[in-house]
């Protein structure tokens, strides 16, 4: 389920895109899903409940289209981030997913580039030779870290149309300093794209590359609702820009792409927004536990300041991603040798995943 057809390659599909290979996270009803960093926790039933009402009154106009501009959630998107920012510099779509395809529609596409320090998220490869731009990946420390000189260099010698700098960064969990966001929008001579997925994760007195927009009109912040809002079902992301960056995207978006539907949920689950985010310090306090848990265990933790833990050291991922399957556990195994990821979910599926993994023993 979920893959490609045989006769794909019978079809006169884009020469570049032959070859290449889906989203493909694995789906499965196992009791402890820990594969793709959603936040398990439940939506609080007096969110819930309001998120409810919000979808009824939408639905009683649900045969007319949307507001094409969403600026009501614009105006709650701004409020969220602060910063002084403006409904006018707020812009939405349906996942992150979506906003970061805009941006490469509208800054890259055929004949351009897009950029990413690898390894990094999955997806910015995807968007980006789906978008028919090219893709080119540059390189981080051992530890996944980026330098800032070397990350500017990296990016002065690609030049490169669009920059993706993933902070925190997903699959590593790797912090990113603002020195480097700085260092290589200044090497850069195009779209610098920070996509702040996991900031919400990060710690309280950390600054967020929103700090940067003033005066950098190339500069983008992106974030999502799926993670610490526990919205990954809504399908809801946003990113702010300078307005006129922001006028660049409407180019390219499909008219009303936010339904009312999305649009009334998203508000309503931003009016709860310290309510929804009382579950990220739980969500930490538990990504911290597994961090020193497969440690004791014999296993690497890599530094995380996301809601997931890459965990090093593993001789055979391929067995114990398996050998926790087969115990109800779900995991993922990212590509890294001798590494897999694991979500940081609910202290019973934490324990869960922790009792499973030490059940197959460091050597598997």
């Amino acid at each position: 389920m979920g893959g490609v057809s045989p006769h794909l390659e019978d079809l006169p599909l884009r020469d570049d895109l032959r070859g290449m290979t889906p989203y493909g996270a694995p789906q499965a009803p196992l009791p402890v899903a820990l594969n793709v960093n959603e936040n398990t926790h439940p939506v609080p039933q007096e969110v819930a409940d309001d998120i409810m009402d919000s979808i009824a009154l939408a639905l009683r106009d649900v045969n007319r289209y949307p507001d094409r501009e969403f600026t009501d959630l614009r105006e709650g998107f701004a409020d969220y981030l602060g910063h002084g920012l403006t409904r006018e510099q707020i812009w939405a779509a349906n996942g992150s997913n979506e906003v970061l395809q805009h941006v490469l529609q509208a800054f890259a596409g055929p004949g351009r580039t897009a950029f990413g320090f690898a390894p990094t998220y999955s997806m910015y490869p995807l968007l980006a030779r789906a978008t028919g731009a090219e893709w080119i990946a540059g390189t981080r420390g051992a530890d996944y870290t980026v330098d800032a000189s070397d990350a500017a260099a990296q990016v002065a010698d690609a030049a490169p149309d669009v920059v993706f700098l993933c902070a925190p960064n997903n699959p590593t969990g790797t912090p990113l300093g603002l020195d480097v966001i700085e260092a290589v929008y200044d090497a850069a001579p195009g779209v610098v794209v920070v996509d702040e997925a996991y900031f919400e994760f990060a710690p309280r007195d950390e600054r967020s590359a929103l700090t940067l927009l003033p005066g950098r009109e190339r500069l983008v912040v992106s974030r999502t609702m799926s993670k610490a809002f526990a919205f990954a079902g809504a399908r809801v992301g946003y990113l702010a820009a300078d307005p006129a960056f922001v006028d660049a995207l409407r180019l390219v978006r499909l008219p009303y792409h936010l339904s009312a539907l999305t649009q009334a949920a998203a508000s309503a689950a931003l009016r709860h927004a310290s309510t929804m985010l009382r579950m990220v310090d739980e969500i930490v306090s538990q990504r911290d536990r597994i961090s020193a848990t497969v440690e004791a265990l014999g296993y690497t933790p890599h530094e995380s300041w996301t809601n997931f833990v890459l965990f090093g050291g593993v001789a055979d991922p391929a067995a114990t991603w398996q050998a926790l399957y087969d115990r109800g556990v779900l995991i993922r195994d990212v590509g890294i040798p001798q590494h897999l990821r694991v979500t940081a979910g609910t202290e019973d599926e934490t324990t869960a995943f922790l009792d499973a993994l030490a059940s197959v023993g460091s050597n598997a």
